[in-house]
């Protein structure tokens, strides 16, 4: 049986957890405070599973499925989400966001931010969505795969500077890098005429936030089988300040950036250029191949309807998640 006929059924659902154990502070209070709130529910305890430094979660999550988990808690950076997702494709397993690390992108895109009481409350309260994910040379990914300055900006940024003042540090890693020379690219869509651009970088997206949850590509949907290309060209800071405006201002013409949607994106470069999946650096290359693989995630979601944004009800969904805390006994671990 899987996590949406359990869920819908009301029956208690066998989980798991998949935890980085660098990303959390006190593993053993983080431990009490998801097994209290579970078995609070009514749902049994969840195995539990910890990365490590030679495998960062794709076999603890491959290991859970087998063991029977109909939904596996991910506790970690975007690396640990990035392999719990590999290793969850295709299966009837959910996966659920537990926020952690320093940068989550997909926790952005869920509207959780850094909040674990509401990713618990979203995987109990049941909203599901089957969600397209991306593929990069056998790597898989749920927002978005990028190339050039947006891999330079997050190489840029150091744990330390994301710890003490958050997503604002991104801001820091880009302005090191916002006046680098661009690069000239080709950009085949389903095999496609060639789009020739001298581009500051090429992002290619399923859903549409960035850290600090800053909507770049409003109509990206996460379930529509397609993905979002965006080719950002801006040659110098008045560019970019015009383009980081409009995009705040949720323009739906944003300068200096294109944009195109298919199945299947090929990205050539003149020379070879750092990568990046959902915010974790892969191995730079002078390409990037990107294909979507539709609707092959069950993921925990705030708003189980079809709406193109992922974060609709994070807020309702926190809120009832307090509700839920206060109701516990003084004695009781809370998240």
């Amino acid at each position: 049986m899987d996590a949406a006929e359990s869920l819908a059924g009301g029956r208690a659902v066998r989980s798991a957890v998949v935890v980085n154990p660098a990303k959390v502070d006190d593993l053993d209070g983080f431990r009490a405070s998801v097994d209290g709130v579970l078995t609070a529910a009514g749902w049994p305890a969840p195995h539990w599973y910890q990365t490590t430094r030679e495998d960062p979660g794709r076999a603890q999550t491959a290991a859970a499925v087998e063991a029977g988990a109909e939904i596996v808690f991910v506790a970690g950076g975007d690396g640990t989400i990035l392999s719990a997702v590999s290793a969850l494709v295709g299966t009837d397993t959910a996966m659920a966001v537990l926020p952690s690390g320093t940068g989550n992108l997909l926790a952005a895109n869920l509207g959780l931010s850094t909040d674990v009481a509401a990713g618990l409350e979203v995987a109990l309260e049941g909203g599901l969505r089957r969600l397209d994910v991306g593929e990069v040379d056998g790597h898989h990914f749920t927002v978005m795969a990028g190339m050039g300055f947006d891999a330079r900006m997050l190489d840029a940024t150091s744990d330390n500077a994301k710890a003490r003042i958050g997503w604002p540090a991104y801001v820091l890693g880009a302005l090191r890098h916002i006046t680098d020379r661009r690069m000239d690219v080709t950009v085949r869509i389903d095999g496609g005429r060639p789009i020739r651009r001298r581009a500051q970088t090429v992002l290619v997206a399923n859903v549409g936030r960035l850290q600090g949850g800053v909507r770049l590509l409003t109509e990206a949907k996460p379930d529509d089988g397609l993905l979002d290309v965006a080719i950002l060209t801006p040659r110098h800071l008045r560019h970019w300040l015009a383009l980081g405006w409009a995009v705040l201002r949720r323009r739906k013409r944003v300068p200096s950036m294109e944009v195109f949607r298919g199945t299947r994106v090929e990205v050539a470069c003149d020379r070879v250029q750092p990568r990046q999946l959902d915010g974790d650096l892969i191995e730079p290359s002078r390409l990037l191949n990107v294909q979507v693989l539709p609707k092959v995630l069950w993921l925990c979601v705030p708003q189980p309807a079809g709406h193109p944004d992922l974060a609709k009800d994070a807020d309702a969904a926190a809120e009832r998640a307090h509700r839920r805390g206060e109701g516990r006994s003084p004695g009781d671990q809370r998240v």
